[in-house]
């Protein structure tokens, strides 16, 4: 297992998996650092997810062949999970996810102070890396939504500066709706890209490589890849 702390170096073993402490609670994860390369990639899950979502995992398996680092963690703790399956009452609640991210971000930034950051957001978890991005500073340097709900971040759309691309299946025409309101709201550097024949989970042959390669490319543009880790 591999086990982090504020204090202490990085441990690793072969697992890759990680325990973020933050608040008295901790988030199970899974950490890949790439050895030739500054860049990670958070992602945030959507609403009913986990870092276990196989199309995130998918993702995430092409950014790291592209030589980019990920952590894909649990924006909830297992207590949180089984209630909320119940209620219903975090997945939509974006200003909590956000501070989660957030809270992360930092913790990854105290534990690699030179990683070049970027956010990959699904579903309601696009909101989230938007509104994180926002209270992060300058520390996100690009962001990317996959059949995302960008306009659930409301009035920080317009504050978001990272470069961001909204990607949409060409048949989740609500969605497609959504996101153009909300790419009409940003003022950052951007790009809104259509997979034609895919539905919300991108599940149609091919539709889900067309996301990895354009989240890959995307990243890889506005990330700092080529510097070696320390």
């Amino acid at each position: 297992m591999l086990v982090l702390n504020r204090s202490g170096p990085i441990q690793t073993m072969a697992t890759n998996e990680i325990s973020i402490p933050l608040d008295g609670i901790r988030l199970g994860g899974e950490l890949h650092l790439s050895k030739t390369s500054a860049a990670l990639v958070l992602f945030a899950h959507g609403s009913g997810s986990s870092r276990h979502s196989p199309r995130n995992q998918f993702v995430a398996r092409v950014l790291r062949q592209a030589g980019l680092g990920t952590l894909l963690f649990d924006l909830m703790t297992a207590e949180e999970e089984e209630s909320e399956a119940h209620t219903r009452h975090l997945r939509f609640d974006i200003e909590f996810l956000s501070r989660r991210l957030v809270a992360a971000t930092q913790w990854v930034v105290a534990q690699r102070g030179n990683a070049s950051i970027g956010y990959f957001g699904s579903s309601t978890g696009a909101a989230a890396a938007l509104l994180a991005a926002v209270e992060s500073g300058n520390l996100i340097q690009a962001v990317v939504s996959r059949g995302g709900r960008p306009d659930l971040a409301g009035a920080a759309l317009e504050r978001v500066r990272p470069p961001t691309l909204l990607i949409v299946g060409g048949d989740d025409t609500e969605v497609i709706a959504l996101n153009k309101t909300a790419y009409a709201r940003l003022h950052c550097e951007k790009a809104f890209r259509i997979v034609t024949g895919a539905t919300h989970l991108f599940e149609e042959e091919g539709a889900l490589e067309q996301v990895a390669t354009m989240a890959s490319e995307w990243f890889a543009t506005h990330l700092t890849v080529t510097a070696t880790r320390k």
